[in-house]
């Protein structure tokens, strides 16, 4: 796919599994590569609704035209979000007052620049030159360990609060949500993922995998890789490359 005003081109791939050991997949992905536009949202609330937090927040993308300015797509990507929050929490009051939710991770490309938006912690990475960056930082309680310098990567993986998430969109009363922008380079290669995938695949399989796959098979591998593992979880990939 090509971006008509700065001819920049991707191409992309995206995939998403259950698992071994769950029912139901509360992940949810958007992919909309004419748009440029893709995200990964992670559902919590377990077999009352957490399915359904995903795919609000999706479906509340999607609706994003395709045809907007590259800083008009970023404006309504919020809003958006900030829709799916409002329409989140009448679900939630509709069932009966349950606490549902979903992380999202957004990444939006056009022209020579990229912007990540998300909250809780589904991921952004990068891969440049052979060099993985997780450009996403969680919103967990050991991620807030982790950048004040009280956990190392290694420890947080394991620690018995790896899966408490601070954000939320449709948990509490404000949205909040985090930036990130950049600059593109050719060959640059992005993943957007649920922590199905990076609870059982660490970095330096990240970067092999992804630097030894095609991009369109890229998705499918890293799943499989997830799944051979254990695939506890819900796992949610997908890749773009520049």
């Amino acid at each position: 796919m090509t971006d008509p005003v700065s001819r920049t081109s991707w191409r992309c791939s995206s995939g998403t599994h259950v698992g071994h050991r769950r029912q139901i997949n509360e992940d949810a992905i958007l992919s909309v590569p004419e748009g440029g536009i893709w995200a990964v949202s992670d559902g919590m609330g377990g077999h009352t609704a957490g399915h359904l937090a995903s795919q609000i927040v999706t479906e509340a993308l999607a609706d994003i035209p395709t045809s907007v300015a590259p800083g008009e797509r970023m404006q309504q990507a919020r809003a958006a979000l900030h829709k799916a929050h409002d329409d989140i929490q009448c679900e939630a009051l509709r069932l009966g007052g349950v606490t549902i939710g979903a992380t999202v991770v957004v990444l939006i490309v056009s022209e020579q620049h990229f912007v990540c938006l998300w909250a809780g912690d589904s991921r952004l990475y990068r891969v440049r030159d052979g060099v993985l960056n997780q450009l996403s930082a969680d919103h967990s309680i050991v991620g807030e360990l982790i950048k004040a310098g009280h956990l190392s990567e290694d420890e947080a993986e394991h620690h018995p609060l790896a899966n408490q998430i601070t954000r939320a969109v449709g948990i509490g009363d404000m949205l909040e949500i985090d930036k990130r922008r950049g600059e593109l380079a050719h060959g640059d290669r992005f993943l957007l993922c649920s922590d199905g995938l990076t609870k059982h695949v660490g970095d330096a399989e990240l970067v092999d995998l992804l630097d030894q796959t095609d991009t369109k098979r890229s998705a499918e591998v890293l799943i499989q890789r997830a799944l051979d593992h254990g695939g506890a979880d819900n796992v949610s990939v997908i890749v773009v490359e520049v």
